[in-house]
């Protein structure tokens, strides 16, 4: 089973292309595109489960530089 998420992400002025960028490097990140609206990233991100989706978000993605905040949805098949 796999885990996706879409993390909404909201960086410092003039760093939403440098972000993206980085992010995309990420394991686990799918797709990292710099966006306009409230939000100036917007990333797909997948996993083997909740536990390590988290881990993910938390420890790689939100530890970046210039990221201001995010916002996690995850993807709910039913």
């Amino acid at each position: 089973m796999v885990v996706q998420a879409y993390i909404l992400i909201q960086t410092d002025v003039g760093k939403a292309a440098e972000v993206a960028k980085a992010i995309a490097q990420v394991k686990g990140v799918t797709l990292a595109e710099d966006v306009t609206g409230p939000y100036d990233v917007i990333v797909r991100a997948e996993a083997r489960n909740v536990d390590e989706l988290g881990k993910l978000v938390v420890s790689k993605v939100q530890n970046l530089e210039g990221i201001t905040r995010t916002l996690t949805c995850p993807v709910v098949h039913i």
